[in-house]
C-alpha cells in the first residue's frame, strides 16, 4: 500500500478523496466507492499499489485502439476497483471488488517494463478494471516505462479530477476512453454515479490538448442508450470537441452482471448509429463486438477504399502506403506510428 496523492484530512479521523469526481468523505478503516482507497488512521492509502489482478499480451487492436500502432502487441495490466459501478460491466469480478476479496500478485513498476521488454510489447496498457484509481501505482509505471521508450496506454472511464490527470497526462501516448452516454441520467441509473458526463467529456478534451492519442468507444444497450437523437448528439460532440478524425467505436452489449435481463444489441442498431456518426461528418466510426462485420474495418473517407482490413483483433488486410497513405488516391489517414506484424496470433 502506499499513501494516496490526491485527499485532505478532515478531522476525527476523516478524510476526503480528491483523485475523482465522487470526492468520497471517507471514515477511520473504511474504503472509498472505488474499493481501491482506504483510510487508515486518519492517513488515505492506495491499497492495490504494486498489485496485479491480471497481466497478458493482448493486440493493440483489444483495447480497442484502431489507429495507433496497428498489429502491435500491448502488455496488458489491472488491479482491483472502480469508481463506477456499472451493471453491465464485464469485468465484474475484479471491478467491483475490494483487494481483501481476492489473491494478487504484486509487482513493482520497474518489474512491468522489464516483463513489456521481455515480450517484446512497444506499450504497456493499463486495463481490464479502471486504471485512474490505480492512479499512484500508473504514474511511477508510466515514468519508468518513458524511461526504456516504453508508451503507455490507458483504456478508462475517464472519470477523475482535473488535477491528477495534469499530473498524469504527460506520461501518456493513447487512450480509449468509454463515453457511456451523453446524458447524465444513463450514469446516474446504470452506472451510479451523479454528473458525470462533463467531467468525462473534460477527460477528453484535456487528453486531446495533452497531444494523447484519443479513441472513444460507446456500448449502445438496448433501450438504455439506443436512441438515435442520443447517438446523434455524441456524434456531434465528438465532432465539435475533438475532431472529425477521432476514431469512435459503437460496441456491441452482451448481457452481463446485473443486466443479464437485456437482449444483445441488435446489429442493425450498431449500423445505424455508424450511419449517423458518419453522415454528422465523422471519418472514422467503426461497428465493435461483432467480429467479421465489413465495419471493423477502416476505409479511405475520400474514395472509400479498404485500407485495413480486421477480423477481430488481426489484421488481414493492409492497403496503407509507408507514410500512411491511401494507395488509391492518397489520401493521409490519421494513424500514429507503423504496423507492426506480431508474431502472436490472435484469432
Amino acid at each position: 500500500m502506499k499513501e494516496a496523492k490526491y485527499y485532505k484530512t478532515l478531522g476525527e479521523d476523516k478524510v476526503k478523496c480528491l483523485l475523482c469526481p465522487r470526492e468520497c468523505t471517507i471514515k477511520n478503516g473504511m474504503y472509498g466507492a472505488c474499493l481501491a482507497r482506504k483510510n487508515i488512521d486518519g492517513t488515505l492509502y492506495s491499497m492495490v499499489y504494486g498489485k496485479i489482478s491480471s497481466m497478458a499480451i493482448d493486440p493493440i487492436e483489444k483495447k480497442p485502439l484502431f489507429h495507433f500502432w496497428p498489429g502491435s502487441p500491448t502488455f496488458s495490466i489491472s488491479t482491483v476497483g472502480c469508481n463506477l459501478k456499472c451493471m453491465h460491466c464485464q469485468n465484474w469480478t475484479i471491478s467491483q471488488v475490494s483487494p481483501d476479496h481476492l489473491t494478487l500478485r504484486e509487482l513493482d513498476p520497474e518489474s512491468v517494463v522489464r516483463y513489456a521488454l521481455r515480450y517484446k510489447c512497444n506499450s504497456i496498457s493499463y486495463t481490464y478494471n479502471e486504471p485512474l484509481i490505480w492512479f499512484e501505482f500508473v504514474l511511477d509505471a508510466a515514468k519508468e516505462a518513458k524511461k526504456e521508450g516504453i508508451m503507455n496506454i490507458l483504456v478508462t472511464n475517464g472519470f477523475i479530477n482535473e488535477e491528477p490527470l495534469k499530473e498524469l497526462l504527460p506520461y501518456i501516448d493513447a487512450a480509449n476512453v468509454d463515453l457511456k452516454s451523453i446524458n447524465d441520467e444513463f450514469y446516474r441509473k446504470i452506472c451510479k454515479v451523479d454528473k458525470a458526463v462533463e467531467h468525462v467529456q473534460r477527460t477528453i478534451v484535456m487528453m486531446k490538448e495533452s497531444k494523447v492519442h484519443v479513441e472513444i468507444t460507446n456500448l449502445i444497450i438496448p433501450t438504455e442508450n439506443d436512441k438515435e437523437d442520443e447517438i446523434r448528439k455524441l456524434s456531434i460532440w465528438v465532432l465539435e470537441n475533438v475532431g472529425e478524425t477521432t476514431p469512435l467505436h459503437f460496441t456491441r452489449f452482451h448481457p452481463d452482471y446485473k443486466l443479464t435481463f437485456l437482449p444483445p444489441t441488435p446489429v442493425y442498431t450498431l449500423e445505424r448509429a455508424r450511419e449517423i456518426a458518419i453522415g454528422e461528418g465523422l471519418k472514422y466510426v467503426y461497428i465493435g463486438n461483432v467480429p467479421g462485420h465489413s465495419f471493423e474495418n477502416t476505409y479511405c473517407p475520400r474514395c472509400h477504399s479498404l485500407l485495413i482490413g480486421r477480423y477481430g483483433f488481426t489484421i488481414i488486410n493492409w492497403n496503407l502506403t509507408e507514410d500512411n497513405r491511401c494507395k488509391n488516391c492518397g489520401e493521409p489517414i490519421p494513424i500514429i506510428g507503423k504496423r507492426i506484424e506480431s508474431k502472436w496470433s490472435f484469432i
